[in-house]
């Protein structure tokens, strides 16, 4: 029997109703009707998408594509679970364990009653925000299909509430009130499954950040003073089984998420520009302010999935780094120098941050998720994002991720350098149609007279004139 403190009800629920949750009686029927309906509105979707592929149908096209890519994703990820079942299990299973050692080891357990109750409020309101955003979204269809009939009713130009291409006539009622509630009802278990998953990963972030926290409060607890050998043993041991339980623990979680949040970035890209490019067509050809509202809803919980994984992979990377701090703070260099050794090991250990990764690529964090632009003090700073950036400027990014820019930098400089360089060296700058020369006998004659001595004016310079 696992212990499920630290995920709630309504995720508990959903991981049961997609065939997640290990050991479920019923998992194979419930898998093959979640195969059935997806596979069923994926080919009515892309059979739409292919039949509005060209420039006059544009704006049809990006609509059916924006609203097909969720399902997509949502396959994407139900298979992922359901083929890596054992390491969701093992997950379930360390959580378990976790709950049950720090209650049989009499820790104090209100740290991880807090995340868990953390957890619960963020699950409820990830499901609030997608169910808000599915019936807003029905609501406005139906406002703008009644004000539609009211200017004159034709049957065949009636839409869906999902852009398909049906193999059967549907404007006739009651097959197309019929068919809006098949929709209505599948976009609800859609947005149900989407909102399951995305709490799901935020329960297991905080049950790891538990963990961090106790062991925070472990180190903080191991005394100096304790004249028994093996009881300050015991404790050191303690300390370095938890941090590798936590380090376990997050490699699992990053094996199961890491594809996950590679495709889901690459769907929320182009998601995200699919609904912008309908928000600007909605505003500037109709106006309307209800199309606005409906596309908006929209745009929001799509934003919100990628914020959740950014937010995730940012959570656990600084309270994995945190664990240096704590163990620094402590009064480690009053230990034995055994167990110094064994604290200042975990010290090094925790200096590698734990971070889950979009398919090994690239880190998920706030920065990057909110990072629209270049930095400010780049030379690019005013140029849109999508402008290519060349090798030696993705260099330079690297080495100085704080727009630190070195004296001379690996990248070409313009010709207006030599007015800065000539300032920097209090030197007047020579005129415009003279040729510069930065012999070092010129500018020093110190080192002429001293043989041997370094200046480092006259490095600077030979430097520059490499």
């Amino acid at each position: 029997m696992m212990d499920t403190r630290s995920i709630s009800n309504p995720v508990l629920i959903g991981l049961r109703l997609t065939g997640i949750w290990p050991g479920f009686p019923h998992e194979i029927i419930v898998r093959l009707i979640w195969v059935v309906d997806l596979a069923s509105a994926q080919i009515f979707q892309y059979r739409y998408v292919l039949k509005h592929l060209s420039l006059d149908t544009l704006t049809d096209f990006v609509d059916s594509v924006g609203t097909s890519l969720p399902y997509s994703l949502l396959c994407f990820k139900l298979i992922s679970f359901w083929t890596n079942r054992g390491i969701f299990r093992n997950i379930l299973l360390r959580m378990s364990h976790d709950w049950t050692y720090s209650v049989a080891a009499k820790h104090n357990v209100d740290v991880m009653i807090n995340k868990s109750v953390l957890a619960y409020q963020c699950s409820k309101l990830i499901m609030a925000i997608y169910a808000i955003a599915v019936f807003v979204y029905a609501s406005v269809f139906l406002e703008l299909g009644d004000q539609s009939q009211d200017g004159g009713f034709n049957r065949t130009s009636r839409e869906l509430l999902m852009k398909m291409d049906l193999p059967f006539a549907y404007y006739d009622s009651p097959i197309y009130e019929y068919v809006f509630v098949v929709q209505f009802v599948q976009l609800l278990s859609t947005a149900f499954a989407i909102a399951m998953l995305d709490a799901l990963i935020i329960s297991l972030i905080f049950h790891i950040g538990g963990q961090i926290e106790m062991l925070h409060n472990d180190i903080a607890n191991v005394s100096v003073k304790n004249e028994e050998f093996e009881v300050l043993r015991i404790q050191i041991k303690s300390l370095i089984n938890r941090h590798y339980r936590i380090i376990i623990n997050a490699e699992y979680v990053e094996s199961l998420f890491s594809y996950i949040a590679l495709i889901q970035l690459f769907c929320n890209t182009l998601v995200i520009c699919s609904v912008g490019f309908i928000i600007i067509v909605a505003i500037n050809s109709h106006g309307d302010i209800k199309v606005f509202i409906k596309i908006s809803f929209f745009y929001i919980a799509i934003t919100t999935e990628a914020f959740i994984f950014s937010f995730a992979g940012e959570y656990l990377s600084n309270k994995s780094l945190s664990i240096n701090n704590s163990a620094y703070d402590s009064l480690w260099y009053l230990l034995k120098p055994r167990d110094r050794r064994a604290l200042v090991l975990l010290m090094i250990r925790s200096q590698r941050p734990l971070t889950i990764t979009a398919g090994k690529f690239m880190d998920l964090s706030l920065e990057g998720f909110a990072n629209n632009r270049p930095c400010e003090g780049s030379e690019s700073s005013q140029v849109p994002l999508m402008r290519p950036r060349t090798v030696m400027s993705q260099v330079e990014g690297c080495l100085y991720p704080h727009c630190q820019r070195p004296l001379i930098s690996l990248a070409p400089k313009p010709p207006l350098r030599q007015a800065q360089l000539s300032r920097l060296f209090k030197q007047p700058p020579p005129p415009k149609d003279a040729e510069v020369n930065i012999h070092p006998q010129h500018h020093s004659n110190q080192s002429a007279e001293r043989p041997g001595l370094y200046n480092p004016r006259e490095s600077q310079y030979q430097s520059v004139s490499q």
